[in-house]
């Protein structure tokens, strides 16, 4: 009976593990995550509870995953409340998740690469998603970022492919030091000089070896209690850049992109009404040659019986650009790993001919997890970029200028004679197209930029983190100029090699500790930072082999070599105290050393505080579903600004020029100490910066608003012309003496008007308004040069002066007896470039599988020196000179004091504007449609069966429309010279910027 009954009891236990075999086993699970109300949400992470396993939604919010039967599915995403859901073998499901509205539904990265929720910031930074970047097909991310922030201005220099654009927040901070933003890599500070130029003209900023197709989000921090953790290199703001990376448990996804685009020059406005000659008289530039074009009229002139022929100069000399951009990219990852691989081939052709930027960038990023608490990633981005340019501005040899200035009834064509010599209409330039044919210059840069993370967690609550990175490139540039030219007839050649690297390195003790009612995160670490830059700049005059562009056939070589070393280290401590989700205090400490100040100044401390208040927790439920978040902030920073250069505080020799003698000669070198007497005891620029903010959103962020108050205050600011008496020695010194402060307003304004299944509209509004005024300069000076501008005590920082006419008390133009206006007998302050107010708006609208996107951005004031204008006065070039009628200038004479009545010709009115500087300083203000795009993404039953996961396709016009109702140039949202402080504010002869259309081609495997 025993028997029988064990026998029983071993059938139905094996029965029951059948069962329970047969129910545990894997099905698939399929279904679709929503958010309230019906939209598809991409991205939600999907697990299996208790397992390592999982996947993530798709574009259209769609997942499949095995699993066991029954089991528990965990849905979270940012923004989101988690949500749990039973599987007992149902299918086709649809997830709702809720808004998770205890904060502001966005995780951004700050400084050092940490990871915050955006509601517990205490400081103001905007966030730039990379598709925005790449939507607008710019090469360069600087410009791309242009009308997107607020508080940020941007500037190009030029429309040559690869040319630099300047990038400031929160206005000027230093007189002479550099103003731009520094440039911050995964975390990885990296070097964002303006290097390339040989001749007159724009470089190319460095941040342009970057593909911006890699990028995954670029977050704008501000203020210094954004900045503190970066030390003195932060001082000017600081953009953080994060490239994309692979997902863990994603199966390998194959991405590429195509796409090409063409250019058109936005030009002046130039005449083509009047011949070459003067005083109406038609000059045909062979046997009667000069620079005017104030001759016969167009229509009525006629040669060798014939009429006269009209030559459109620039649309005979500039050509279509064309760019091409091709990436294909590979991501993915498993259990404990994730990686990303692209490669990006970019070609742009520029409407100069012969003029051209590729650029072929290599990225590839790997993160594993070694052992359960390490966790490392390392990534290699490399580029290869080569630039091909022409002279610009007013250099002799720059064809811009010969084509803007040359006359309607010329041709430029063929550009030399039969014995070989350059053929023009007048003297003293190059005819640009034997420019084309004979000045090359070429800069090629092999860059390197490897970073290491490493985050070993030693206890729950404390994270070791070590990164190092480096940012290392060589670039090699070269001019030649043949036999000939008008500045150089016997030919030069140039070699420039520059070598660069930078290694940095952080290591970062990470808490995070809840006791009670308080979170406190807090930061410890320390940075080391090595600069390393040698040059080596060679002249070649005097080519003795014609076409042999080696410097070895230079008959005269003049050699230079700089190199400078720069190491700092600093020490930082950051803590974050948060007491029930509705207060956060944070501190920051750093303490810097370096090693290009004097040992009793060379290390100084900084730091900031900043508290917010998020006061919508104490709401009513009523007042939340209309106002759910509220947030007050109030920061106040003191940091280091790093304007000192190596070797400043020392007194070089220098090699000389005495009277008409270069040194070497004749094998001997000279050198005399340099007539600059450095100063020993220069310290940093301190800005102290006191920022207040309001943040807020409305219907659960549908609409939210983010104001922002800044003052800031540069003390110590460098100085470094001041006078000596000669009895010194010397000519000039530096000192810290300036103060200059900085005032602005910014505003951010996001909104979804329309959110449905099918409809989605998101808007994004910006505005900014900055006021910069000197204070002081000190060593009792009123006014100092700064390139095309000066700098007056309560003045802005960058106002024009120079030459202007002459006025009676009442303001009427004085004139002389011949009827013209004449200068006055002292210059002064003409023009500012300073804005009234920057704003820009963007717009994404999607429908069903069509998106549309476009948007402006504006510029109120911000004077132009428009030298185009200018120089085209004299030469009777530019539209307004159509007007050649005889005229009476409403002024009153200087001599009787009486109006004027005395006519006088065009001819004579402009060339007489041509000698006064304020004639040519014009209101920059513009509206631009900076860029519109439409695309069309294919529904995934269509292309089901082609094996690709998506298919898009993508037209976006860039430039479309411009309204700059005072400027005569082409685009005033350019500084010929390049993007240093001395070249803001001038259009002079640069390349124009374009107009231009993309389509592009987007496939998914």
């Amino acid at each position: 009976m025993i028997t029988k009954l064990k026998t029983a009891l071993t059938v139905i236990v094996v029965f029951c593990l059948m069962l329970a075999s047969a129910s545990a086993q894997t099905e698939t699970f399929s279904g679709r995550v929503n958010d309230q109300s019906g939209t598809a949400i991409p991205g939600i992470s999907v697990k299996i509870k208790g397992s390592n396993s999982g996947t993530s939604t798709n574009s259209e919010g769609k997942f499949t995953i095995k699993t066991s039967n029954p089991a528990t599915l965990v849905f979270s995403g940012i923004g989101y409340q988690s949500k749990e859901v039973a599987f007992t073998g149902q299918n086709n499901i649809i997830v709702v998740l809720t808004d998770d509205q205890k904060n502001l539904s966005e995780i951004v990265v700050t400084a050092l690469g940490v990871k915050r929720e955006k509601r517990n910031l205490t400081y103001s930074s905007q966030e730039v998603k990379g598709d925005q970047l790449t939507q607008a097909k710019e090469p360069n991310l600087v410009n791309a970022l242009a009308g997107k922030v607020s508080g940020v201005q941007i500037t190009s220099s030029s429309g040559t492919p690869g040319s630099s654009s300047r990038i400031v927040i929160r206005g000027a901070n230093s007189l002479y030091g550099n103003n731009e933003a520094l440039m911050v890599i995964d975390g990885i500070p990296v070097n964002n000089d303006e290097t390339g130029n040989l001749n007159s003209g724009p470089g190319t900023n460095r941040i342009a070896d970057l593909d911006p197709n890699i990028i995954e989000s670029i977050n704008v921090l501000k203020g210094g209690a954004a900045t503190a953790l970066y030390g003195s290199d932060g001082a000017k703001g600081v953009i953080i850049i994060t490239t994309k990376a692979g997902a863990l448990n994603k199966k390998p996804s194959l991405n590429f992109t195509s796409s090409f685009s063409f250019e058109k020059p936005l030009l002046p406005e130039i005449q083509n009404k009047y011949s070459l000659g003067t005083n109406g008289v038609y000059f045909d530039g062979v046997n009667q040659k000069t620079s005017t074009s104030w001759g016969a009229r167009m229509d009525t002139l006629k040669i060798n019986g014939q009429p006269a022929p009209i030559y459109d100069q620039s649309d005979l000399f500039f050509k279509t650009g064309k760019t091409y951009t091709n990436t294909i990219g590979l991501n993915g990852g498993g259990t404990y790993s994730s990686y990303y691989l692209s490669f990006t081939n970019l070609t742009q052709d520029g409407t100069v001919p012969a003029t051209s930027f590729d650029r072929n960038t290599v990225f590839g990023k790997f993160s594993t997890q070694v052992i359960k608490d390490l966790n490392i990633t390392f990534s290699l981005n490399y580029a290869n970029t080569k630039n091909n340019r022409q002279p610009e501005g007013y250099a002799l040899e720059s064809p811009v200028w010969t084509v803007f200035s040359a006359p309607v009834s010329y041709d430029l064509r063929p550009s030399t004679n039969p014995d070989g010599s350059q053929r023009l209409f007048r003297f003293s330039r190059n005819n640009p197209y034997w420019v084309l044919d004979n000045i090359r210059q070429t800069s090629i840069v092999n860059r390197f930029l490897p970073t290491f993370n490493a985050e070993y967690k030693v206890l729950p609550w404390l994270t070791l983190i070590e990164r190092f990175g480096a940012d290392v490139y060589v670039e090699q540039g070269k001019y030649i100029e043949s036999l000939g030219s008008v500045s150089n007839p016997n030919g030069r050649i140039v070699n420039n090699n520059t070598n660069f690297r930078q290694y940095n390195n952080d290591l970062i003790l990470s808490a995070t500790k809840t006791a009670g009612d308080f979170n406190i995160d807090a930061i410890l670490g320390n940075n080391l930072i090595s600069t390393y830059s040698q040059n080596s700049y060679a002249n070649g005059l005097g080519i003795t082999v014609p076409d042999f562009n080696n410097i070895s056939s230079a008959s005269t070589v003049k050699f230079t070599e700089n190199s400078y070393l720069i190491r700092k280290v600093g020490f930082y401590l950051q803590s974050n105290i948060d007491y029930k989700r509705f207060i956060i205090l944070s501190l920051t400490g750093r303490y810097d050393g370096t090693s290009v100040l004097a040992k009793g100044n060379s290390f100084y401390p900084y730091g900031s505080a900043a508290t917010s208040f998020i006061f919508s927790n104490f709401f009513s439920k009523g007042l939340s579903d209309v106002m759910n978040f509220g947030k007050l902030r109030l920061s106040y920073s003191t940091v280091g600004n790093a304007s000192i250069g190596p070797y400043s505080l020392l007194t070089p020799y220098e090699s000389q020029n005495i009277r008409n003698i270069a040194f070497p000669y004749q094998g001997q070198s000279g050198f005399l100490i340099s007539g600059t007497l450095n100063n020993p005891n220069l310290r940093n620029e301190r800005i102290n910066e006191f920022e207040v903010g309001l943040e807020t959103g409305f219907f659960k962020n549908r609409l939210s608003l983010e104001v922002t108050y800044f003052d800031k205050k540069t003390g110590n600011g460098i100085i470094p012309t001041v006078a000596l008496a000669p009895s010194t020695g010397y000519n000039s010194t530096s000192v810290n003496s300036a103060v200059m402060r900085n005032r602005g307003i910014e505003v951010l304004l996001n909104a979804r008007p329309v959110k449905t299944e099918n409809f989605n509209w998101d808007l994004t509004f910006n505005f900014s308004r900055i006021r910069n005024m000197v204070l002081s300069i000190g060593q009792n000076l009123e006014m100092i040069g700064n390139g095309f501008t000066s700098i007056i005590v309560n003045q802005p920082y960058g106002v024009i002066y120079g030459t202007k006419y002459a006025r009676n008390p009442e303001g009427k133009l004085l004139t002389g007896d011949d009827g013209l206006p004449f200068q006055a007998d002292e210059q002064g302050i003409i023009g500012n470039i300073n804005p009234d107010f920057m704003a820009g708006i963007v717009n994404n609208i999607k429908y069903k599988q069509f998106t549309f996107s476009f948007a402006f951005d504006m510029k109120k004031g911000g004077d132009i020196q428009n030298n185009v204008d200018g120089y085209g006065y004299f030469y009777g070039t530019p539209k307004v000179t159509e007007n050649r009628e005889p005229r009476v200038v409403d002024g009153v004479n200087a001599n009787t004091g009486q109006p004027n009545t005395v006519s006088v010709t065009g001819q004579a009115y402009y060339q007489r504007a041509n000698s006064v500087l304020e004639s040519v300083i014009q209101d920059g203000t513009y509206v631009k449609l900076r860029n519109a795009s439409i695309g069309y993404g294919f529904s995934p039953n269509w292309i089901k069966k082609t094996g690709f996961k998506s298919i898009s396709v993508n037209v976006t016009g860039r430039n479309l429309w411009i309204y700059s109702p005072h400027f005569t140039g082409g685009d005033p949202e350019v500084s010929s010279f390049g993007s240093s402080n001395g070249s803001q504010g001038i259009y002079s002869f640069s390349t124009p910027t374009s107009r231009s259309i993309d389509f592009t081609l987007k496939l998914t495997l």
